[in-house]
């Protein structure tokens, strides 16, 4: 989910998706309100919260096993940047990624969809003064201090290559997340990333062959792919990218992750010259 209210109808999704067994909702700080309204909509043995506030307590090998005791996993909105400082490297992120290959269902919302692939906007330094990191600062320099990518964290095998980020048309991150396309090629990570981009009352659910129908009230999915390396990406120098695909996906269409195309959505191509996006279905959203 691309973050904002929460949808009733991806939480029924995945309650089924557990088999209507425990469901688990992590997140580094905050309260237990998820509980009562997931019951609410759910028929499910049960569901809980497990907060995770620091690195010693993502180690705890009781919370890897009331982890991988859980039959699906949601990761709540937040700070992306405590999930990636907290969990890399310890026993909390063994026992998701072992949950995952077991085939249970994994979900999250804002911060929580952020790290759930393979390449993460980490925001390891955006809390400092509490600002969103912006396209325009990003596009005039890739290298920007604020540039924080991470990688490795969760292992869902349709996500491999793939980065995944939330709000994405309400809070204008086409421009941002082009450049981080960018630093992932440049950086020598993939030749080809993709994105999963979400918008706010959004939804992407993914089935094990990869088809995934788009849900809710908010602008939907945009899937971006990179077909050839920037021309400059460069410390303190405007991002030149060209022939980035992209793919719109409102509500109620669908689109293959496994053969990374869609049906009933639209298509078009994206660059960025000397740092201004130019899209040729001639809106970026």
């Amino acid at each position: 989910m691309g973050g904002g209210d929460d949808l009733d109808e991806a939480f029924r999704w995945l309650c089924v998706k557990s088999g209507g067994g425990d469901v688990l909702v992590l997140r580094a700080a905050g309260n237990d309100e998820y509980n009562a309204y997931i019951n609410g909509l759910c028929h499910i043995n049960s569901v809980a919260t497990l907060i995770i506030p620091d690195r010693a307590a993502a180690q705890d090998a009781r919370v890897a096993e009331i982890i991988r005791s859980a039959d699906a996993i949601f990761i709540a909105g937040g700070d992306q940047a405590r999930y990636v400082k907290f969990w890399k490297d310890t026993a909390t992120q063994d026992a998701i990624n072992s949950n995952i290959s077991a085939g249970k269902p994994i979900a999250g919302t804002s911060a929580g969809l952020a790290v759930l692939g393979e390449f993460i906007y980490g925001a390891l330094r955006d809390r400092d003064d509490d600002k969103d990191l912006t396209s325009a600062e990003v596009l005039r320099d890739p290298y920007a201090d604020r540039v924080t990518l991470a990688q490795g964290l969760l292992k869902v095998p349709l996500l491999h290559g793939v980065l995944t980020d939330s709000h994405f048309a309400k809070r204008d991150r086409m421009g941002r997340s082009l450049v981080f396309l960018a630093r992932i090629v440049a950086d020598g990570w993939s030749a080809q990333p993709r994105e999963i981009a979400i918008d706010e009352k959004s939804a992407v659910l993914v089935e094990p062959d990869g088809e995934a129908k788009i849900v809710g009230s908010g602008k939907g999915a945009y899937f971006l792919s990179v077909a050839q390396a920037p021309e400059v990406c460069a410390p303190g120098k405007p991002l030149t990218i060209r022939g980035v695909a992209g793919y719109h996906a409102p509500s109620g269409t669908r689109f293959n992750l496994s053969q990374w195309s869609g049906t009933g959505g639209d298509s078009y191509t994206l660059s960025v010259i000397e740092g201004k996006v130019v899209s040729s279905r001639k809106k970026l959203y």
